[in-house]
């Protein structure tokens, strides 16, 4: 029999639903809107509501929020709202009574797989102009989750400094949903807890982790050419519900399991001692351009939530790429986003947020990039926010490029040119042995000026965008034909090398050349100053067949191979002792730049580079501290062998070799403290596209330590 539900007139704040006295609140802004519906609904599966309140105004509404108790309300039931207020596109606003509207504020979405965004939007009310919208539409709801407490036990964020932090890119479902992976929860957020012993092994702090914000994975109206499966949102940038956990990395075995085991990933990583960064989205929405769906801000406030075009209040400006731009500095937005964030740090214990296309975060109402932008300021001067890492993506698809520039002292960025110049130089680029050194060193010419260290620098070979590591020595050219856009999506400035085959090889030669510059990529971002970052798979070659834009690959483009880890075993060891070697040497990590006696270039013969046009580069390195060894770092980035005259070791003292990439594993890499004599001491040739590393130590019977 139904619950009879009563209605009093609730509280304005604290925006959402919250519990209390035996009932529920709900409170939703919309200012222009003229009527306000709440519909709940006993059974998530029903498509008819169960209960339907209309908001008096006079009663239900202070200034521009909406609210309402519901004495009875519990747990476990699910809600929409339905708006009314001026359909008139041109003037900005979108307002349909029979529109059923998500809650921006809910923590959890159900009946997301079975999502139809077509019927959604205003051009299938044109197409069926005297029909009511199918009940279909009722499918997705908010839910009032459980009030059970989680149990934390203590859980406590681990705060890794910034100087310590080796970051770890990867994607919840693509982790482990393959066979291989032999998780016995494939794809989810307890998945990544049966990996925490391989993060372990391998040395990260940090897992960076791509967009777990309730999305809808059907949203792409495309087929694969080549294979004629549907295409889906598989990367996940495309949000729906920001205070959501993605639903779909649940085992659904409750009905907000999403939320209870995003919380039990987040507290197995902590208790390993690592940090859980989320990759959020707020410079866009789900819903499109102005043939998109209405999914919430739309149908709620289309002309507060969005920036659009002044001349035109119908059409959108598109500063993501992706059809719409979130009017991200508009008060209401700022604090939506605020109270987002804070949420997700408070209630789900993260540590950190990657702002996808941050620059957007920095436009105005007119989309014009302003100096202090209002929104970058309150996150970095939150006192929730005050001790989370902020990482920016410091550029958009509008034309704005601010690495180096990104206003705030707090933020680190994506470091681009960081990228673009470590990959140009392995390649054999000419003039490309200045840049090299100056991403080596921190990118002082990016973030000195400024009073910025090398620690706002995020250094990265390869992310998500792009070609993986085994792939961008493995292929000239794109190949994103499976992605149905005829090969135009995806960067064509990808700085690789195919070496001679364009994709897999079974040459030996060009083998041995991939494998060798894919060493070297992963020693030069670990050996230099920031704060790396290792596209997850890197380390066990995991290709995408040369796709470098699989956003809507759900298939074994993107999953991780875990066959491939087990066949390239030795370059997991690599890259496992690179990160003990920048442990154990602050000198390389440190959060200044180099003072001119700490660090000293050298060409082959000992004599100055030839930074024109040379392509060998030395660097002895004395730190300041003199408990720190001196290193010797040699990189060869020409096809051809290349003889170095090296520099002498510190009196008593003899160069031990660390790295040298054209060797054969085990050679290719030595454990801290096992580091092997050099033979010759003043002399060393590299073979072509080639990296040594070494280390001066004292000779037998003499102390290691620095006069």
């Amino acid at each position: 029999m139904e619950t009879a539900l009563t209605i009093s007139r609730g509280r304005p704040l604290p925006l959402g639903v919250h519990g209390f006295d035996g009932g529920m609140n709900f409170a939703i802004f919309s200012r222009n809107a003229t009527r306000m519906w709440l519909l709940l609904f006993d059974d998530p599966a029903v498509l008819e509501p169960t209960w339907c309140f209309e908001l008096d105004p006079a009663t239900h509404r202070t200034g521009d929020i909406w609210h309402v108790y519901v004495h009875g309300a519990r747990p476990g039931l699910t809600y929409v709202f339905q708006a009314d207020g001026p359909f008139a596109p041109h003037e900005g606003h979108r307002f349909n009574p029979q529109r059923a509207l998500l809650d921006p504020y809910a923590t959890a979405l159900t009946g997301v797989e079975h999502w139809d965004f077509a019927m959604l939007c205003d051009r299938w009310l044109e197409e069926h102009p005297d029909e009511p919208i199918p009940k279909a539409q009722y499918r997705v709801k908010g839910l009032i989750p459980s009030e059970r407490e989680f149990d934390w036990d203590g859980d406590r964020h681990p705060k890794i400094p910034w100087s310590e932090t080796v970051i770890y890119e990867t994607h919840v479902r693509g982790l482990t949903i393959h066979p291989s992976s032999c998780a016995h929860y494939p794809g989810t957020y307890l998945g990544v807890i049966e990996k925490i012993p391989y993060f372990k092994e391998l040395g990260i702090t940090t897992l960076e982790l791509m967009p777990v914000h309730q999305f809808n994975p059907h949203e792409l109206d495309r087929r694969n050419p080549l294979t004629g499966e549907p295409l889906v949102n598989y990367w996940g940038y495309s949000t729906v519900a920001f205070f959501a956990p993605h639903a779909q990395y649940s085992t659904g075995r409750s009905i907000d399991a999403q939320i209870t085991e995003f919380k039990a990933m987040v507290k197995a990583l902590h208790e390993a001692g690592i940090e859980v960064i989320l990759d959020v989205v707020f410079n866009h929405t789900a819903e499109g351009n102005e043939h998109g769906p209405t999914l919430n801000f739309k149908g709620l406030d289309n002309s507060i939530y969005y920036l659009l075009d002044e001349h035109d209040k119908s059409r959108y400006l598109n500063y993501s790429g992706c059809g719409n731009t979130f009017n991200c500095n508009h008060p209401v937005v700022r604090g939506y986003i605020l109270e987002c964030l804070r949420y997700w740090v408070t209630e789900m214990h993260v540590d950190g947020f990657r702002f996808d296309l941050a620059s957007i975060l920095g436009r105005d109402r007119s989309g014009r990039l302003v100096p202090n932008p209002p929104l970058l300021e309150s996150i970095a001067e939150d006192p929730i926010l005050g001790s989370v890492k902020l990482i920016a993506e410091a550029w958009d698809a509008g034309g704005a490029y601010q690495v180096g520039f990104f206003p705030g002292e707090r933020w680190s960025e994506w470091n681009g040119q960081y990228r673009d110049d470590v990959r140009r130089y392995w390649r054999g680029d000419d003039g490309m042995l200045g840049p090299f050194a100056t991403r080596l060193c921190g990118s002082a010419d990016l973030y000195q000026h400024s009073g910025k260290t090398p620690l706002n620098s995020v250094n990265f070979v390869t992310s998500h965008d792009g070609f993986t590591l085994n792939d961008l020595v493995s292929y000239e050219h794109k190949h994103n034909e499976a992605n149905g856009e005829g090969n135009r999506d995806g960067t064509n400035e990808n700085y690789s090398c195919n070496y001679g085959v364009e994709g897999p090889t079974d040459d030996p030669e060009i083998e041995a050349i991939r494998l060798r510059q894919i060493k070297n990529f992963l020693a030069t971002l670990f050996l230099s100053r920031g704060v790396p970052m290792l596209l997850g798979g890197d380390e066990f070659r995991r290709t995408q067949r040369g796709n470098n834009n699989a956003y809507c690959q759900d298939n074994e483009i993107s999953w991780y191979d875990w066959r491939l880890m087990k066949q390239n075993r030795p370059l997991v060891r690599f890259v496992s002792r690179l990160v003990r070697f920048r442990q154990a040497h602050p000198v390389l990590r440190k959060g200044d730049f180099y003072h001119p006696e700490e660090i000293e270039w050298f060409g082959p013969h000992g004599s100055p580079p030839d930074w024109r046009s040379g392509r060998a580069l030395g660097a002895a390195i004395h730190p300041l501290d003199p408990e720190e060894p001196q290193l010797c770092l040699l990189f060869n980035a020409a096809p051809e062998a290349v003889s170095f005259h090296l520099p002498p070791p510190p009196p008593g003292q003899c160069w031990h070799v660390v790295v040298d990439t054209a060797a054969a594993p085990p050679e290719d890499i030595a454990a801290v403290g096992r580091e092997k004599k050099l033979t010759r001491q003043d002399q060393l040739t590299l073979i072509g596209r080639s990296l040594y590393v070494l280390v001066a130590q004292a000779k037998a019977g003499k102390p290691r330590r620095r006069k």
